[in-house]
């Protein structure tokens, strides 16, 4: 296959790159559809990742710009485990995976895309969900537009608190 069209993106790629770090903007201004922000907390945040390694990849972020899990006081360590465990469970009821990758990539070489500020990644895993695209053509597949999951997300966070 030579060409993977995915329209949706062009928005992104064309958009006016922000200085500075995403999840402290995230914080900061109050316009949480716009960056998908969708739970905020007394210490942590849940903000959808728009670069996702599969459907529905969240991120949970302290809202004190810290780069080390060490660097974490109880209150937002237990704040985000606690969010990761509901957003599980609400991941789980919407999207039925088979599994999940929950976890921190602390440093460059273990992955993180941005290495200032810690988050922690949930990626929802479906059987079969690593096929030739991403190991042999180095391009993901996915399934839903960020916008639309968002939507999905936040009315499924809505009727959990009715």
């Amino acid at each position: 296959m030579k060409n993977l069209w995915a329209p949706w993106r062009l928005d992104y790629i064309l958009d006016e790159k922000e200085e500075g770090c995403i999840f402290c903007h995230a914080v900061q201004k109050e316009e949480d559809s716009t960056r998908h922000v969708a739970i905020r907390g007394d210490a942590c945040f849940c903000i959808l990742n728009k670069f996702p390694y599969n459907v529905g990849h969240l991120m949970i972020a302290p809202n004190r710009h810290v780069s080390r899990l060490n660097e974490l006081d109880e209150a937002e360590l237990v704040e985000m485990v606690t969010l990761a465990q509901r957003l599980e469970d609400v991941l789980t009821r919407m999207m039925r995976p088979d599994g999940f990758n929950i976890g921190f990539n602390l440093g460059k070489a273990a992955g993180a895309g941005i290495e200032a500020h810690l988050h922690l990644h949930i990626v929802p895993r479906w059987e079969g969900d690593t096929n030739f695209m991403p190991v042999l053509g180095d391009t993901r597949v996915v399934p839903q537009a960020l916008d639309k999951f968002y939507d999905n997300l936040m009315n499924a966070l809505a009727e959990e608190t009715e």
